[in-house]
């Protein structure tokens, strides 16, 4: 059940005119991969990048503003999220390839964009394949699967900041790591330019094909998940750690750890956020006392506990 959304009248008001949606009080739990979480206290879809742009100059400071891509890798808290959800459309979704080069809009699916570069005979993007969610996402995340990492292949990216100028920054400027990014705080990703290497199409595609074919055998995939949720520590896996705690299959309420890949969470059916939160936690306070390791979360939570 969505929770009673806290929607202030007032903050509507203060908004200005946009080109695409603006909606208030929307369930985010359906747009989310675990299924659960509150609402949008206003979501907002910007019919284009100058939409987005108008809008975030004039949007009042004081109002926060939240990107939310396919929510793949994120976990919606259970009193839902204040202030404005941003989520990038079919305009945003764009790709193309020229050369070497793919230039993908932020709501661009990695996987849509792994494959036109394989259509493409473009060498190096296979793993995008292997990680859910979109290019923004990836950007911003440093996506990474199969001993590759978005700072691997990008050469740019553009974005909108929170005063609603363009930016285009290098690969150097981004500041990417491991599992993150120096990007200015609030600032939405929109397009990114990546850089394969030529290859045969039929070679490539094979590649992806068996990145399909492990994550199938490894992941549990048809669950509802959030993907990784720890980052690996230096010099050890996250599942290894997980797994030596004693936490694989360890429930609480209905989240569970997965017996298949236990750096995975699932939601079994009926689990709220804070069923998964409070079994992220439990998972974190185990391997701490075991290891001496605190894990780090890589799955995103936004919004407040209810």
């Amino acid at each position: 059940m969505m929770a009673a959304a806290r929607i202030q009248p007032e903050t509507i008001e203060r908004l200005p005119p946009v080109r695409g949606r603006l909606r208030t009080c929307v369930d985010l739990a359906p747009l989310t991969w675990f299924r659960v979480g509150g609402p949008a206290e206003i979501l907002f879809r910007p019919a284009d990048r100058d939409d987005l742009a108008a809008f975030l100059a004039a949007c009042p400071a004081d109002i926060p503003v939240t990107i939310l891509g396919v929510a793949s890798n994120l976990l919606v808290r259970d009193g839902g999220v204040p202030g404005v959800v941003i989520r990038l459309g079919g305009a945003f979704a764009r790709v193309d390839v020229e050369g070497e080069r793919v230039t993908a809009g932020a709501g661009a699916l990695d996987l849509t964009v792994a494959e036109h570069a394989a259509a493409s005979g473009l060498a190096g993007l296979e793993f995008l394949s292997g990680v859910p969610g979109t290019i923004g996402g990836a950007v911003k995340m440093n996506a990474g699967a199969y001993g590759r990492e978005m700072v691997d292949i990008i050469e740019s990216a553009t974005l909108v900041t929170r005063s609603g100028a363009t930016l285009t920054m290098n690969r150097d400027a981004i500041g990417l790591f491991y599992r993150g990014s120096a990007l200015p705080e609030g600032a939405v990703i929109v397009e990114a330019t990546l850089r394969g290497a030529r290859d045969d199409a039929s070679n490539v595609i094979a590649r992806m094909r068996d990145i399909e074919a492990r994550r199938a055998a490894s992941q549990p995939v048809r669950a509802r998940t959030g993907g990784s949720t720890f980052a690996n520590p230096e010099g050890i896996k996250a599942w290894e750690l997980i797994d030596r705690a004693g936490c694989r299959g360890l429930r609480i309420g209905g989240a569970q750890v997965s017996d298949q890949h236990c750096n995975f969470l699932i939601n079994t059916g009926n689990a709220s956020a804070q069923d998964i939160e409070a079994l992220g936690e439990e998972i974190r306070r185990r391997v701490h006392a075991m290891s001496g390791i605190m894990l780090r979360w890589e799955i995103l939570r936004i919004g407040e506990r209810p």
